[in-house]
């Protein structure tokens, strides 16, 4: 079976992992500071947090969003995209937020952004988008929707990326986390950059930034205030820090990671040449001036149940990965129209593209689908 997903680990892993474990000092050790170190020159953005998870990474900046707004409100809304994995909006959630759904776009998978618009009101606390499968949404577009919102409303709403399947993906030529908003990254084991388990938080300003450190270990500042013993939490936090263990694993993976999502591309950009035009398929959207990381390949396909069976019956995994978040019991209360979404969730699924394919993996996949379901 082709899989859907592999595991992308260095053969240095091993001996990094060892090094730590030797060392004694498996957790706030030096080996987070290097990986944060070398995370930012690759981003451009020193502001940057390496936490337990990418699910933390997202509390942590709904966290910061909500307090700096006054806290907890029972009206509260984040407007958020249900074509995502749970771990998305459950932050939400857990932050004492309402979720209010905005629609998918059917050409792109990632947020409707005239939805977006027709929903942004005062009880906007933030607005989290997703890179979904490594595509990247239209931020430029983003930012005038934001433009209109303040000069109708009087405040410009904070926006977090989720960009847990788009590392190393860039739009209009900069990395992800340099465009004004609060980005997370996830490196779960089977993204493009793996520590096993681990995330990060990138951060637009100094503020955010130093708030987000101290509440990232339960509001102590570990380099000033515990060496007296004698400290103040004002502001109290979570244990969110990532180990050492992980970032160990991150640092080796970190050597090789760009040439494997550019295997990425280069696959990708193969079966957009060889899957177009083919009857009851249909791609998604391709823009010159973004570059995804192409984590998995989106299709659209008439009787998604008959291609599926094809697929598994050529040795072809392929799934839908998550379940629209909207249906779950949890956030019944907060169901709404969505026909985009309700267009695209029976047609999409999602083919092997990963660095792991052959020349013959791909053409196989190419002929498989050219030949029908």
């Amino acid at each position: 079976m082709i899989p859907l997903f592999k595991v992308a680990m260095s053969d240095e892993a091993g001996d990094r992992v060892a090094e730590v474990l030797r060392s004694g000092r498996v957790e706030h050790g030096p080996a987070v500071s290097a990986f944060e170190d070398t995370l930012a020159a690759r981003i451009g953005n020193p502001r940057v947090l390496a936490t337990n998870s990418g699910t933390s990474a997202l509390h942590l900046a709904l966290d910061l969003l909500t307090r700096q707004h006054g806290g907890r409100s029972a009206d509260g809304e984040v407007l958020s995209t249900p074509l995502t994995f749970e771990g998305t909006n459950w932050p939400i959630l857990a932050n004492g937020l309402r979720i209010r759904w905005v629609d998918v776009d059917p050409d792109t998978l990632t947020m409707d952004l005239d939805d977006l618009a027709r929903k942004i009101t005062p009880r906007t606390r933030a607005i989290m988008t997703v890179h979904w499968a490594g595509y990247l949404m239209d931020l430029d577009r983003l930012d005038r929707v934001l433009d209109d919102a303040q000069a109708r409303l009087g405040f410009r709403p904070r926006v977090v990326e989720d960009c847990a399947q788009a590392w190393a993906a860039r739009y209009r030529g900069r990395p992800l986390g340099n465009h004004g908003h609060l980005s997370v990254f996830s490196f779960g084991a089977l993204k493009p950059l793996t520590c096993g388990s681990g995330g990060l938080l990138v951060l637009p300003d100094d503020d955010l930034h130093e708030r987000g450190r101290r509440r990232r270990w339960f509001g102590i500042n570990r380099g000033e205030d515990r060496a007296t013993g004698e400290y103040d939490v004002a502001d109290w936090g979570y244990r969110f820090y990532m180990n050492d263990v992980a970032a160990a694993i991150g640092l080796a993976n970190l050597e090789r990671v760009d040439e494997l999502v550019e295997r990425n591309r280069r696959n990708a950009a193969y079966f957009d040449r060889e899957l177009a035009g083919i009857p009851g398929l249909r791609l998604t959207a391709r823009f010159a001036d973004h570059t995804p990381s192409c984590w998995v390949y989106p299709v659209l396909v008439a009787d998604r149940p008959a291609f599926a069976r094809r697929m598994h019956e050529a040795g072809i995994a392929t799934s839908v990965i998550s379940r629209r978040n909207d249906e779950h019991s949890c956030v019944a209360s907060m169901r709404e129209p969505l026909p985009g979404l309700d267009a695209v969730m029976p047609a999409v699924a999602y083919l092997p593209v990963g660095w792991w394919l052959s020349d013959t993996d791909r053409d196989h996949i190419v002929r498989t689908v050219r030949a029908g379901w």
